[in-house]
């Protein structure tokens, strides 16, 4: 197993894309700490872990709120030893399909606000662990936007475009104790509980934005939340060892060139 001894915190874990990379981290043998505000999301995502055969234990900590953070951590690295992963997908709260000059001022800076906060706070509690045991892997998140301009993606682009340099600069910092700052970049996941529910609601609208979303990709697909899960999964072990400081892009090529004007055609 990949990550068999490690122990691996997960921010957000109530969220679908969180509980993805939970799941997954604890299927290749992490013992995985799950956080949220809500408790009840996160015991449904630690009852699936342990009915797999896994470890996960749940605790209600506000990603955004620094003294938490490192209550919990210190917590974790006593009871467990050590703190080999941190991985942060807390939602953004962010607003799209608005334009930014109809945008609101306060809609605009609230996922900016938000991703550079909480990835500050969890990412550096957690790197002075790391300095202190000499080993670690820091796990950022973002998205499409912050590889290529995307209209209509609002403050989030710019988060995203912030985490991304946040991650580099922390890596460089990071590296000389041996830990590892990698960032994953997205490109939305159509089976995430925000598409599934957005399509639910208001189908008319929003198959047509997936579909102009999987045009733009080289793949004509958009990625699942299985394959950003199983990257950070590949990222937090020894494999990745010598992987730190840039974005792997799982964005199924977005954000290598916008490929709208291929058109599928029969081979032959």
């Amino acid at each position: 197993m990949l990550l068999q001894h490690k122990n691996a915190i997960v921010y957000g874990a109530g969220g679908s894309l969180g509980g993805a990379v939970a799941k997954a981290l604890a299927a290749a043998g992490a013992r995985v700490f799950l956080t949220g505000r809500n408790l009840s999301p996160l015991q449904i995502v630690a009852d699936e872990i342990i009915a797999s055969g896994g470890s996960a234990e749940v605790a209600i900590v506000d990603a955004m709120d620094e003294h938490a953070i490192n209550d919990h951590i210190t917590g974790v690295a006593q009871r467990a030893g050590s703190v080999d992963i941190s991985f942060n997908a807390i939602h953004l709260q962010d607003v799209q399909s608005i334009s930014l000059v109809n945008m609101a001022m306060a809609d605009f800076v609230r996922p900016v606000n938000i991703g550079v906060q909480t990835n500050f706070l969890t990412a550096t509690v957690a790197g002075r662990v790391m300095m202190k045991q000499q080993s670690g892997v820091i796990l950022t998140l973002t998205a499409t936007p912050a590889g290529v301009a995307y209209p209509l993606t609002g403050g989030f682009g710019v988060a995203c475009a912030a985490i991304e340099n946040f991650s580099r600069l922390l890596a460089t910092e990071l590296g000389p104790y041996g830990v590892r700052v990698v960032n994953v970049r997205s490109g939305g996941s159509p089976d995430s509980k925000f598409f599934i529910d957005a399509l639910t609601q208001n189908p008319e609208v929003v198959a047509p934005i997936l579909r102009k979303m999987e045009e733009d990709t080289m793949l004509k697909r958009l990625p699942p939340m299985a394959d950003i899960a199983n990257t950070m999964v590949f990222l937090a072990s020894d494999m990745a060892g010598s992987i730190t400081g840039g974005t792997i892009d799982a964005t199924c090529g977005t954000t290598a060139g916008l490929n709208y004007k291929m058109a599928v055609v029969p081979a032959g």
